[in-house]
């Protein structure tokens, strides 16, 4: 079998953008072109990789494996390049990060601390639900993985970096905002405004409420912390959201409500698959988010 790098690379944009036209703008190629190249590395491997039905291309099982080992190979090429250049004294290369929506409110700025110090590197930073975030550890496309709730399903390193209160939030005009002490029971005549199933907030709510049998009444159920907090603003109903998602707006709309065991403990992660050989830009950004840990237990904050 033979297959060049430029193929793989192509292959990997094709399962990546989900079409040929779209793996070639990202390679700069023409479609032709790529068309050519993909079916050319089809016939090499002797099996087809791909198939595409209404428009979308589906992998067939020797393509599901010749992703995973193109992955693979790159990882360890570009280890092997940023090895190289740290021998030079450099400090290029590509650090690939996933992370779940709620961490978008933190980890850019995380990022750009260590942008000062690796001022020549390049960024992928992906933000997405937790079932996305999960689909890319799955399938090895990034470096490291920022979510709340772990999956238990695979074999993961899996790393506390960071604590995550979830507390619950109301319109700042809602007459429990003056209750010094709410318990759960002041809570069942209310409607709830939800992340949507899945989400690691979410999880850690559901899970917090069958601990107690407390069933919540839920009014909606969104896909964005945004939209939570905008419906919790407008007095749709209460919420529990991440602190780390509330910014501007719990001292202009919104109050945390002094709910009884609120808000919940919960923590960041880095997750990676068990036995992924990170690159060392991937370690030393690891490093650099865990020094946050480090410098709160210091400071007595966690």
């Amino acid at each position: 079998m033979h297959a060049s790098f430029r193929q793989l690379r192509l292959f990997l944009a094709l399962v990546e953008t989900g079409s040929v036209s779209g793996a070639a703008r990202r390679m700069h190629v023409t479609q032709p072109t790529a068309s050519m190249q993909l079916k050319e590395l089809g016939e090499n491997i002797g099996e087809p990789l791909f198939e595409v039905i209404s428009r979308k291309v589906h992998l067939t099982y020797a393509g599901e494996q010749l992703a995973k080992s193109a992955r693979a190979m790159f990882d360890e090429w570009q280890s092997f390049e940023q090895e190289i250049a740290l021998m030079k004294g450099l400090t290029k290369g590509r650090l690939k990060v996933a992370a779940v929506s709620t961490a978008k409110y933190f980890i850019p700025q995380m990022l750009g601390d260590f942008c000062k110090t690796h001022p020549d590197i390049e960024i992928a930073f992906e933000v997405l639900n937790r079932d996305g975030v999960v689909q890319r550890l799955e399938n090895n496309q990034d470096d490291l993985y920022i979510m709340s709730m772990p999956p238990s399903h695979l074999d993961i390193d899996d790393e506390i970096f960071m604590s995550n209160p979830i507390a619950i939030i109301a319109a700042k005009n809602h007459p429990l905002s003056k209750k010094k002490n709410v318990e759960l029971k002041d809570l069942k005549q209310e409607k709830f405004i939800m992340r949507e199933r899945g989400s690691g907030t979410r999880m850690a709510v559901d899970a917090y409420f069958r601990k107690k049998h407390f069933s919540p009444n839920i009014r909606l159920e969104l896909g964005t912390n945004e939209a939570v907090r905008n419906s919790v603003a407008a007095n749709l109903g209460i919420a529990a959201l991440s602190m780390h998602s509330l910014g501007d707006s719990l001292s202009r709309d919104i109050k945390v409500l002094n709910v009884q065991d609120f808000p919940l403990s919960s923590n960041w992660h880095i997750v990676s698959l068990q036995g992924k050989k990170l690159s060392p830009l991937a370690v030393s950004f690891k490093a650099h988010l865990l020094e946050r840990l480090t410098t709160n237990v210091n400071n007595g904050k966690s």
